[in-house]
């Protein structure tokens, strides 16, 4: 694919997605190969289930997501979904009247992603998100769920960066790592392996974030901590719990060790 690519070439105007045949020569490398086994394990196993979406706390944690990640969208605008795995989100970014090109490493994610999405205004690709074939100021916004702390992070925001338009947009969700289940996780590699996480995927602290993404360039820089609503909490107790994981969401100190963190930013 030409780095000189214009929107009008790259999205498909009929309406069945597509999922190009073809990854770029850097998949060679161990980290992407390891992703692409964990994309192939999610494809066996259920990525739903193995990303705590089915349950009845995940649905609507993943509801919430799809707000955060969707509400600034509009018809006309470009976006980039880094991430898009098997197309959860997806769907929901084209609802927005938005033109959407989903990416991934994962051939199986993706194709997986075409059978759930039948939206004329999006458009499946394979590729490397610190090595976006796209050309320079292309998209109006960049959106992705729990897909930044898979990647080597630096590269990626100079990528990301390049191919939005100026005054583009960021807005991504990710894990805190000040959250304590979500720093045992992230960095003890058996409980790694149980819950399902790939063998590179890490957390962020929201501070020194914010510093690589001004640093990177980017300004209007917001990051806030989300989420006390843990997926495996029971039916009976989701409204009590949602209700007491708001109120801490606003009290100092406490909010810092949230599950997640909420990410947006402007070129």
């Amino acid at each position: 694919m030409s780095k000189n690519k214009e929107p009008s070439q790259y999205f498909d105007r009929s309406p069945e997605c597509e999922v190009d045949a073809k990854l770029p020569n850097s998949y060679g490398h161990d980290r992407i190969s390891r992703e692409l086994q964990h994309g192939r394990l999610l494809a066996q196993c259920g990525a739903g289930e193995i990303w705590n979406w089915e349950s009845p706390a995940g649905k609507l944690r993943w509801a919430r997501r799809v707000k955060m990640l969707s509400s600034h969208l509009k018809p006309g605008m470009t976006v980039l979904e880094l991430g898009c795995g098997t197309g959860y989100f997806t769907q929901e970014l084209a609802r927005s009247g938005a033109d959407v090109v989903a990416i991934d490493v994962s051939p199986e994610l993706l194709e997986m992603a075409r059978g759930n999405c039948s939206a004329p205004n999006v458009h499946f690709q394979i590729e490397n998100a610190y090595e976006l074939s796209y050309g320079d100021a292309v998209f109006d916004s960049v959106v992705g769920s729990s897909v930044l702390h898979h990647l080597e992070i630096e590269k990626a925001l100079r990528d990301i960066y390049r191919v939005l338009k100026p005054d583009g947009t960021i807005y991504f969700t990710e894990p805190n790592m000040l959250n304590p289940q979500i720093a045992v996780q992230k960095n003890i590699p058996w409980i790694k392996r149980k819950l399902g996480d790939s063998p590179d995927e890490t957390a962020f602290f929201r501070w020194p974030f914010r510093r690589l993404l001004e640093g990177t360039g980017y300004r209007d820089v917001r990051i806030e901590p989300f989420d006390f609503l843990h997926p495996k909490t029971p039916a009976p107790l989701i409204n009590g719990v949602d209700m007491l994981g708001c109120f801490l969401e606003n009290l100092p100190v406490v909010s810092e060790f949230a599950g997640s963190l909420y990410i947006r930013a402007v070129k």
